[in-house]
């Protein structure tokens, strides 16, 4: 199953859900308020390899370039 990130549009807090196949986000509700007025927000993802004008290669780890990290 999916996990997507939702920001709460009555209370601002942002969370992620692990989502089941077919689940209409209608049905979906903040988990700090109860809220359903919910925003889906678009992911970012962890890659090996460096990015251009970034100090460190990924957002997992604080390593200088993603050579001396122990994740890749």
């Amino acid at each position: 199953m999916p996990i997507f990130e939702y920001r709460c549009l009555k209370c601002k807090e942002k969370f992620e859900l692990l989502i089941g196949v077919g689940r209409d986000d209608e049905e979906l509700k903040c988990p700090y308020c109860d809220s359903n007025e919910l925003s889906k927000l678009f992911s970012t993802f962890g890659f090996k390899g460096e990015h251009k004008g970034s100090s460190s290669g990924c957002t997992t780890c604080a390593a200088s370039s993603c050579n001396g990290c122990s994740l890749h």
